[in-house]
């Protein structure tokens, strides 16, 4: 029987597994934690029944992700749920941009610049169930729908900055800079509006759902799929060097790109190391886990009922936040994240007190402590709210690498998503997935499409795989 190795039990490496084992492989998935799933795991951090997802929470990408509807998860038990607003941009004097499920619902609310959003956002939205498979892989191939994709890709390649002066008022600026920013990169960057795009258009697809019973519950429904077609997961297994991996006839890598160099050290052509050595690491996270007794008050009424809330204030603030941690310098005012998950998935509080997820982003291996600046962008748009905290727990950039290898430097995207890199992969190959060793293959978020639960770039490898061994993928 063909066999295959699959080191890491990340999203994309399950991914990778359970598609391999329904092609009919033999599969085993090793994984150095003690569980599976990586960025999609939760925990009760604070208190007894309140759940908090570690890394990955909220899932725009991942609802429509083709990967995930060839394994059929709701039939392995995963359940999406929604908020009633998806996402919501507070600003100063109380407005807010807001997105909506709806293009022409969120339009509406944009007064002057609703016509704008629709026409940026609704011909891609409308095909999405056929554009979803261009986007959500490696950029450089024979697209499958050339018109749909090269409609979407041409705002996408603007930078967020030059996008954002086709909307005239200061909340759909905003609203756009926030969704723009998280792909930690300058907003006057090259294709630096393709990973928002991508998630507004997914998003206005399918929503920004999450997952009920915490991001925990997709790993699960891949560990289910992965075992329900024979394969097999062993944790506890830290992969150092190559001769720990049991021969196969495929191995795929759910590692960053300067791990397979230390992995496979001399192994690798002399140019796949340099690449690999050379790996650039993105901007960091600082996270902030809150237990909060009645909800967070917002100022702004939707931010009450939204499942996401951007906190940067206007395009100009966003934009310098993010040149600053992308130079090595931390923000005074950061941009933050904060995901009300509960709100569509009550099942994660405990009574009355709800849990609260944000993230700052910070500037690499940043060793401070972030927690008084997100506090204070909370309290900035939400007064009172650090009143209603009844417990708090942090995780540092340190603390995320200490967890995760692929999150050196608290780098939770595994690094920076530069043009390069969001066209090419981890270096300059036909295959991006290929490590130029037959039947060796990376499968982590440093491949296209990139970050995210959607397993994809795990699926792209898989695909490689596959046509390694000379078996048509099956979608």
């Amino acid at each position: 029987m063909t066999t295959a190795i699959v080191v890491g039990a990340g999203p994309n490496g399950l991914t990778a597994a359970a598609l391999l084992a329904r092609a009919g492989l033999d599969v085993t998935v090793l994984e150095a934690a003690d569980e599976a799933g990586g960025g999609t795991r939760s925990q009760e951090a604070i208190l007894p029944g309140l759940l908090h997802d570690h890394c990955s929470a909220v899932h725009p990408l991942a609802v429509t992700s083709p990967a995930h509807q060839a394994l059929d998860l709701e039939h392995h038990g995963l359940r999406w749920r929604l908020p009633d607003i998806d996402c919501v941009h507070p600003l100063d004097d109380g407005t807010a941009g807001v997105l909506l499920r709806s293009v022409r619902e969120t339009a509406r609310g944009l007064g002057a610049d609703g016509t704008r959003y629709r026409r940026l956002l609704e011909p891609s939205v409308r095909q999405w169930d056929a554009l979803r498979h261009d986007v959500l892989g490696p950029l450089l191939r024979v697209p499958e729908h050339p018109l749909l994709l090269a409609r979407f890709g041409l705002p996408a390649a603007l930078p967020a900055a030059l996008l954002a002066r086709c909307f005239a008022t200061p909340r759909a600026r905003a609203l756009w800079a926030g969704v723009a920013a998280h792909s930690y990169r300058p907003l006057s960057d090259p294709l630096g509006s393709a990973i928002g795009l991508g998630i507004l258009t997914a998003g206005h697809a399918a929503g920004w759902a999450v997952a009920e019973g915490g991001s925990q519950a997709i790993a699960r429904s891949l560990e289910h799929a992965l075992r329900a077609h024979g394969g097999r997961i062993h944790t506890g297994v830290r992969i150092t060097h190559h001769t720990q991996i049991p021969p196969a006839d495929v191995t795929l890598l759910d590692l960053d790109p300067a791990q397979i160099a230390r992995v496979y050290q001399d192994r690798l052509p002399a140019r796949v190391r340099t690449a690999y050595r050379r790996f650039r690491r993105g901007p960091a996270a600082f996270k902030l886990d809150l237990a909060v007794e009645g909800g967070v008050p917002w100022t702004n009424e939707q931010a009450r009922r939204a499942g996401t809330v951007h906190l940067g204030g206007t395009l100009t603030e966003i934009a310098r936040a993010e040149r600053d941690i992308n130079a090595g310098r931390m923000p005074e005012r950061p941009f933050v994240l904060v995901g009300q998950q509960y709100l569509a998935d009550p099942t994660r509080s405990a009574g009355d007190v709800h849990p609260v997820w944000t993230y700052a982003h910070v500037p690499l291996g940043y060793p401070g402590d972030a927690t008084e600046a997100i506090l204070g962008q909370i309290e900035r748009f939400a007064p009172g709210a650090r009143e209603r905290i009844v417990g708090l727990r942090t995780t540092s950039p340190a603390a995320f690498a200490a967890g995760n290898a692929n999150f050196a430097g608290g780098d939770i995207l595994t690094g920076a998503k530069t043009a390069g890199r969001l066209l090419l992969g981890p270096r300059l190959a036909l295959d991006p997935y290929s490590t130029a060793l037959p039947g060796v293959f990376g499968c982590s978020a440093a491949t296209p499409p990139g970050p995210g639960a959607h397993g994809m770039c795990g699926a792209g490898a898989a695909a490689a795989a596959l046509r390694h061994l000379g078996i048509a993928p099956d979608r």
